[in-house]
């Protein structure tokens, strides 16, 4: 099949900026796509010119613009299992008192889909489309230890608390295993505590995880089993749920 080159070098660009968290310049870009620098700004311009990038004016590197997000949301409607996780994470949120969140692999990330806020004053919002690392967050650590997703190459410490070698993480996915639930203990973000469980589909297999996240000062280590538990059931009805999903 014929590809046309320029599209083709478009799309490689959307897919270096929605990976880049810190976005990428035009250096950059020449150098991945071994084209010119003219030919690369060129090409990210035109993407910027329609709203799919958009140029920070101070370090001139270049992210993913606002018509990403609208495509986003668009595809993020049509999904079976976010369609099916509403009312348990309403449930989730109403038995915790927590925000309750859904995410899903993509990109060697977790990536939040939905979420039912918590009314607290104090709460931990993450805005649907958000891409979280899996090493050191809960509902990514349920998708390393139950489904098949790689554990990531590089495990950047965000907190004093986050795991760094490979082998304890491994060690720690088969503790979470054991239990059936993951928890993030203040590992990537100081003063958040989360909990979360996979959730599976028809075929048994891990398409998902739903939790919560809530301040460490709520979240504490005595109430944190008592929370575990409601985890634990409602990610066991939503995955009920999704086997007559097909």
């Amino acid at each position: 099949m014929t590809e046309i080159q320029s599209l083709a070098r478009g799309l490689k660009i959307l897919d270096l900026l929605g990976q880049a968290s810190d976005g990428v310049s035009i250096t950059e870009l020449a150098e991945t796509l071994k084209v010119d620098k003219g030919s690369a700004s060129r090409l990210v311009s035109t993407l910027a010119r329609y709203g799919y990038a958009e140029k920070d004016e101070v370090t001139r590197r270049y992210h993913l613009g606002p018509q990403v997000v609208g495509l986003s949301r668009s595809v993020l409607a049509r999904l079976p299992l976010r369609e099916a996780a509403k009312p348990y994470l309403r449930q989730l949120m109403e038995r915790t008192g927590e925000c309750a969140h859904l995410a899903v692999p993509a990109q060697g990330k977790a990536l939040y889909i939905d979420q039912v806020a918590s009314p607290a004053t104090l709460r931990v919002n993450a805005e649907v489309g958000t891409m979280n690392p899996l090493h050191c967050t809960a509902l990514g650590k349920a998708l390393l230890a139950f489904g098949d997703v790689e554990i990531p190459s590089t495990l950047e410490r965000f907190t004093p608390r986050t795991i760094k070698s490979k082998r304890a993480l491994q060690e720690h996915l088969e503790e979470i295993r054991r239990i059936g639930y993951a928890v993030d203990d203040e590992e990537f973000d100081p003063g958040v505590r989360c909990i979360a469980v996979p959730v599976f589909d028809f075929r048994g297999k891990a398409i998902g995880a739903i939790g919560i996240s809530g301040p460490s000062t709520r979240i504490t280590p005595e109430r944190l089993p008592q929370l575990a538990v409601i985890v634990v059931e409602i990610g066991k009805a939503l995955s009920e749920r999704m086997t007559f999903t097909r």
